[in-house]
């Protein structure tokens, strides 16, 4: 009978992948102690990856509903930015031994009068909206997404200002530059989406739009 031979290689592989783990995690508790980390900080990385979430649901739609050029092009570089940092904020959390949710769509959770409600986040798209969204084609699905993009990237300048507004937060070095990233990112993005909704004829599908 012969029997197959996975080879000294793939022993290494694993052992290396280990090895990648613990010094990952090893690394954040180093920059742990140095900046500590706080709950509001772990708080903005989970809510931002179902923040996230929904705007590549949005950007995801593009192909099928009839986007222009120039906006399918937009929600590509969107589903790939924000599907790294999905990965980013996830590793963040997981290295740092907290829950790490799934990239999908979620209300935040918030306890008021001793009662625990779900809200959305800022910016994030109502379900009505999404709906609306979906039915849209072509230049109609254009408008309606960039309006809805700029709404959810508005939401998530609010996300990083409130980080930053709260006592203590931010200062972890990985959590500080990611939020800035975002912030900065966001606003270029937005300037960009508010000069493409200015263009005439943005629902077409021109080569040259």
């Amino acid at each position: 009978m012969l029997t197959a031979w996975a080879g000294p290689g793939s022993a290494q592989v694993s052992t290396r992948g280990a090895a990648s783990d613990s010094a990952a995690r090893a690394r954040a508790r180093a920059d742990s102690v140095r900046l500590p980390y706080t709950a509001a900080d772990v708080q903005f990385m989970t809510r931002m990856i179902s923040h996230h979430a929904q705007a590549i649901v949005m950007a995801q739609m593009a192909p099928t509903h009839g986007a222009s050029r120039a906006v399918e092009t937009l929600c590509g570089r969107i589903i790939n930015a924000q599907n790294d940092e999905i990965t980013l904020m996830q590793n963040w959390l997981r290295d740092r031994n907290q829950p790490v949710p799934e990239a999908r769509p979620m209300p935040m959770k918030m306890t008021m009068n001793g009662q625990e409600m779900e809200m959305l986040m800022p910016g994030m798209l109502s379900d009505a909206q999404m709906k609306a969204l979906d039915a849209a084609r072509g230049i109609a699905f254009d408008t309606l997404f960039l309006r809805g993009m700029i709404q959810h990237h508005q939401g998530a300048i609010t996300m990083v200002q409130q980080l930053f507004a709260t006592p203590g937060a931010g200062q972890d070095e990985a959590v500080f530059k990611f939020a800035n990233n975002v912030n900065v990112d966001q606003i270029t993005e937005i300037r960009r989406m508010q000069q493409m909704l200015l263009l005439e004829g943005i629902g077409s599908h021109n080569p040259d739009t």
